[in-house]
C-alpha cells in the first residue's frame, strides 16, 4: 500500500491543467480584469493586452469568473482534463446597476461590500436635499461626523469624527493630502458641491496606507470625471439671510481623447446679522469666488490621465457691526478681516507598463493676509505630494506596494517664526489583503515615514 502511494504520488500530481484567453469589451482588450476560481482560490488578472493564463488547476468541473470596476461580472463552466489547455475568452458588458464602488479604504477601487475597510459614500444627492454652499457645512448632516466652529467672529474650523479633535481627522482630495496645515483653518469651507461626485468617509482608525494623520478617520472629496459629466449645469440658491450661492460647470470634448470639465462657484453673505445684541456679527460675512479646471485623457491602452487645477479667492470678515474696510488693522473698531488666495494642482497618471503602476501627485499655495484687530497675521504655505503604488496580485494575496514624499514649506509674521520652516516626509508602505475563504479576508499593512523634524514614525 505504501508503495502504490507512490506509484500514483505522480499521477496525482500531473492531474492538472492550464486555462488562457482573452477579456475585451466592444472588441478592445480590457486590462486589470480578476479572473478567478474562487472555489480553487485561483486568482489572476488580465494584462495590458487583455490577456490572463491560469495554471495548476484542478482536475475537474470549474466556474471562471471574471470581473471588473463598472461592469457586469461574467460566469463560465469549464471542465479540465489531465494535462489539457483550454482558451475561455471574456466580452464584458458595462453594469448600468452597478453597487456602490470605493478607494477609500484600500486604495483601490473595489465594490463597498468587499471593501475590507468600512467605507461610507456620500453622493450629490444627499448633500442636494440639504443646499449647503460648501462641504464644511453639508457635512453636518452626516452621523458621526461634525464640523466645528472655533471662533465666533471669523468662524474657523474643523471636522471631528467620533468625538475625536479636529487634527485627527484627515481630509483628501482625489486622495491627496491638500487640505493640512494652514488650509484647515478657511479651507474646507472654499470646497464648492460643483465639483464633487461623491465623498468616501472613514470613521475610526484608517488604514496604515494613511499614516498617523488618519487616527481620527479621513474624509476624501472625489471629484467628477469630466468624461462622465454633464454638458453645461447651473444651480443657484438664497436663504432668507440673504447668503447668495451661485455654481456653474461646462463640459467640452476638444478631441476624442480630451475631456475637459470647468466649474465657477460664487457665494457671496453681506448681511450683518446681531441677533444676540452684543454688538458683533452672528456669522462671518463672506465674498468668495472659486474655479476649477479638469482635464481627462483617454489613452488608447485605457491608462488613467487626469489633471486638476482650482484657484480660491475669498473676502471675509467679522466683528463690530460698524466695523468697514477702513477699519481694517486699526484700534477704531474691532473686526476680524481675512484674504485668503489659494490654488491646487492635482493629477494621476497610471504608467504604461504590463503592472499596475500609479503616479499621483500634488501642489498647493496658500497666502493668507489678515489681520485680527490690530494684529497683523501674514502666512505662506506650499505643500508638495507625490505617491507612486504598485499594485499586484499573486494567487489568492491581493498586494499594494508604494512610496510617497509630501514637501512642507511654511512661513508667518509672528515672533514664533523666526525663519521659514521647510520639512520633508518621506515614506514607503505595504499592503496584503489575503483572501482566507470566498468570504473571509485579512489585511495586514504597514507604514514607514520619516520626518525631517521628527523623526521615524511607524505605523503598524
Amino acid at each position: 500500500m505504501f508503495c502504490a502511494f507512490f506509484i500514483l504520488l505522480p499521477f496525482v500530481a500531473s492531474s492538472q491543467g492550464t486555462i488562457t484567453g482573452t477579456v475585451s469589451i466592444d472588441g478592445k482588450a480590457l486590462p486589470g480584469v480578476n479572473v478567478s476560481i474562487k472555489a480553487a482560490l485561483i486568482f489572476v488578472s488580465s494584462d495590458a493586452s487583455g490577456n490572463y493564463e491560469m495554471e495548476n488547476i484542478p482536475v475537474g468541473t470549474h466556474t471562471l469568473e471574471a470581473t471588473f470596476v463598472g461592469m457586469q461580472p461574467m460566469r463560465k463552466s469549464v471542465t479540465i482534463k489531465d494535462k489539457a489547455s483550454i482558451r475561455i475568452n471574456f466580452e464584458l458588458k458595462e453594469d448600468n446597476s452597478l453597487e456602490e464602488v470605493v478607494i477609500t479604504g484600500t486604495l483601490k477601487a473595489v465594490t463597498r461590500s468587499e471593501s475590507a475597510v468600512p467605507v461610507e459614500i456620500y453622493s450629490t444627492a444627499f448633500f442636494k436635499k440639504n443646499p449647503t454652499a460648501n462641504i464644511f457645512e453639508g457635512l453636518q448632516t452626516v452621523n458621526g461626523v461634525r464640523p466645528q466652529f472655533n471662533c465666533n467672529i471669523c468662524n474657523t474650523g474643523d471636522i471631528h469624527i467620533n468625538g475625536l479633535e479636529g487634527p485627527y481627522t484627515l481630509v483628501l482630495i482625489d486622495g491627496m493630502p491638500i487640505v493640512s496645515g494652514l488650509s484647515t483653518v478657511y479651507g474646507l469651507s472654499g470646497i464648492p458641491n460643483s465639483m464633487i461626485d461623491r465623498i468616501e468617509i472613514v470613521k475610526g482608525p484608517a488604514s496604515s496606507l494613511y499614516g498617523s494623520e488618519a487616527v481620527g478617520g479621513l474624509i476624501n472629496i472625489i471629484t467628477k470625471n469630466p468624461k462622465n459629466a454633464a454638458l453645461f449645469t447651473a444651480d443657484a440658491f438664497s436663504t432668507s439671510w440673504g447668503e447668495v450661492n451661485t455654481d456653474v460647470s461646462l463640459k467640452v470634448n476638444p478631441s476624442d481623447k480630451i475631456s475637459i470639465m470647468t466649474g465657477i462657484n460664487y457665494f457671496n453673505y453681506s448681511n450683518r446679522i446681531d441677533n444676540n445684541g452684543d454688538n458683533f456679527t452672528d456669522v462671518t460675512l463672506q465674498d468668495r469666488v472659486s474655479i476649477f479646471q479638469k482635464y481627462n485623457v483617454n489613452r488608447s491602452s485605457g491608462k488613467l490621465l487626469s489633471i486638476m487645477a482650482r484657484y480660491f479667492y475669498e473676502d471675509r470678515w467679522g466683528g463690530e457691526m460698524n466695523w468697514n474696510k477702513t477699519d481694517r488693522g486699526s484700534n477704531r473698531v474691532y473686526g476680524e478681516s481675512i484674504y485668503t488666495n489659494r490654488w491646487e494642482l492635482i493629477g494621476s497618471y497610471e504608467l504604461p507598463l504590463n503592472e499596475k503602476m500609479l503616479l499621483n501627485f500634488s501642489y498647493t499655495n496658500h497666502d493668507q493676509d489678515s489681520f485680527y484687530g490690530v494684529t497683523p497675521y501674514l502666512a505662506q504655505q506650499r505643500i508638495g505630494f507625490t505617491q507612486l503604488t504598485w499594485d499586484k496580485k499573486k494567487g489568492r494575496h491581493d498586494m499594494l506596494f508604494g512610496a510617497a514624499f509630501r514637501y512642507q514649506f511654511y512661513n508667518d509674521n509672528t515672533p514664533a517664526t523666526i525663519a521659514s520652516d521647510v520639512s520633508t516626509i518621506p515614506g514607503v508602505f505595504a499592503q496584503d489583503e489575503i483572501r482566507l475563504s470566498q468570504k473571509h479576508h485579512l489585511l495586514l499593512g504597514a507604514r514607514y515615514d520619516y520626518n525631517s523634524r521628527h523623526g521615524s514614525i511607524f505605523t503598524p
